[in-house]
């Protein structure tokens, strides 16, 4: 079937009669079912999906359809869904069906978007990788021997792959914006507030967000507009719908560079040079570039680590083996809680639970958690008077090139410095969106990510495609 790069070209499509969403429902399964090997979904909602895709069709014809008409989308398998199976990628939750769905599905399906299915992730969105799921790893479809990125790797994938127009993913600690520079499609984190995460299996709350992935920014704009905004289920939902009229402003605008991420040591050649090049651009349209000091960078990744994983051993204490999920049989009930937990997660959601419970222990929380708080809080303060002095912070999205899978299996810690550019923007709760620069090597792409005011998407988004453009 056709890749279609953007929802306005399908839509132009449908109503010029060169397909339907019926059509289009087909052409994703097929493309699903030729590319299995890719293991980005893990469930399709084939007679569902087509079921839809009927009445939609109906709608389209008697000009009752909603704006969403002819989206065809992916869901994070951390994303409820009511009446579908939800399982944070773990055998915690393997079968569990959730009895409600999402603030964002319910919004998605009410403007015609059609859930195609349920797409792989790292168990509880923990990982770098899209290796730490029982459904197995996810590859990328640019090259099958590597990684997609993760958590949200699957919903990248399918992007890219063209199984779905767009997915939803998470995004903690760059979740959705590290594997969309991986596989070389648009990520969206926005700002903390402005998605409601009620119908999210929560891995750190103060973190999460939920955010689209797809190929145009035309996209991520028009399902922003639909997903954002208050909601009754989670008071700490407190944006204004995201506006859907795009921002076309040329003016000169200033952009912070941090000297500290372009002098990163790990920062790989071809991906610093495409940053340059962009920035270059930048310089000849009439933009200003301003290289200032970011001394916190070294303590972003272990402050992000030492909050997350507070967090998560909180979040996660819920999964006991009594009230739901997975449970194993016992003689006690303290037996009964040890060995589910411990035969309910895996190795990596193991790992945060314990040095999360750590870092909240009587003897340690002074030492680690509330300094962590306090190095928030200035990292906050920082990027808030940044943003005061400069329109946009542009920095690299990650400082590597996808590697091949397994490859940092063995090294946590190396894993989690795939990170080191995108947790800020997790830590302040600013908005942040990462974009393809260029391509480089081995039909991979370096990837830049633009951080902006609270609540500012909507420009953000134009930035961005501004960039993309030139």
């Amino acid at each position: 079937m056709k890749n279609y790069v953007s929802l306005k070209e399908i839509q132009t499509d449908i109503l010029a009669r060169n397909t339907s969403c019926y059509k289009l429902v087909e052409g994703y399964l097929d493309n699903i079912a030729q590319q299995s090997d890719i293991n980005a979904f893990i469930e399709v909602y084939k007679s569902e999906a087509l079921e839809q895709a009927i009445e939609i069709d109906k709608k389209i014809k008697n000009r009752t359809a909603g704006k969403l008409a002819g989206l065809i989308v992916g869901i994070k398998d951390n994303i409820c869904y009511k009446n579908h199976h939800s399982s944070a990628a773990s055998k915690m939750l393997r079968g569990f069906k959730s009895t409600y769905s999402a603030t964002v599905v319910d919004r998605l399906i009410e403007e015609d978007a059609i859930i195609l299915g349920r797409l792989n992730c790292d168990e509880f969105a923990m990982g770098s990788s899209n290796e730490k799921s029982i459904y197995g790893p996810t590859k990328n479809p640019i090259n099958k021997l590597y990684v997609p990125g993760g958590s949200s790797g699957a919903s990248a994938a399918a992007v890219r792959a063209n199984f779905c127009q767009l997915a939803l993913g998470t995004d903690t600690g760059g979740s959705i914006r590290q594997p969309a520079a991986f596989c070389g499609v648009i990520g969206l984190k926005p700002t903390y507030g402005l998605v409601s995460r009620h119908g999210l299996i929560a891995f750190a709350s103060s973190f999460d967000q939920i955010g689209p992935l797809a190929k145009s920014i035309d996209d991520i704009r028009i399902v922003m507009n639909v997903i954002s905004g208050i909601d009754e289920y989670d008071s700490t939902c407190i944006g204004k719908k995201m506006d859907l009229e795009e921002i076309d402003n040329d003016k000169q605008k200033t952009f912070a560079v941090f000297k500290e991420a372009l002098n990163f040591s790990g920062l790989n050649k071809s991906v610093k040079t495409k940053f340059k090049q962009t920035i270059t651009k930048l310089e000849e349209k009439g933009h200003i570039i301003k290289y200032i000091d970011l001394p916190l960078l070294e303590h972003l990744v272990p402050t992000y680590y030492i909050l997350t994983t507070a967090e998560a051993s909180s979040n996660l204490s819920r999964y006991d083996g009594i009230k739901y999920g997975y449970q194993t049989k016992s003689k006690s009930i303290d037996e009964l809680i040890s060995i589910s937990r411990t035969e309910g997660f895996g190795k990596e959601v193991q790992r945060r639970i314990l040095l999360g419970t750590y870092v909240l222990s009587a003897g340690y929380y002074d030492a680690y958690y509330t300094k962590a708080q306090k190095i928030r809080s200035l990292i906050q303060s920082q990027v808030k008077s940044i943003l005061s002095e400069n329109n946009y912070i542009l920095i690299p999205t990650t400082p590597n090139l996808p590697f091949k899978i397994g490859q940092k299996n063995t090294n946590p810690t190396q894993l989690y410095y795939e990170d080191v550019f995108t947790v800020m923007a997790n830590l302040s709760g600013h908005p942040a969106v990462s974009f393809p620069v260029g391509e480089v090597e081995n039909g991979f792409s370096a990837s830049a990510q633009l951080i902006g005011e609270f609540f500012s998407e909507s420009d953000l988004l134009s930035c961005a495609k501004k960039i993309i453009n030139n």
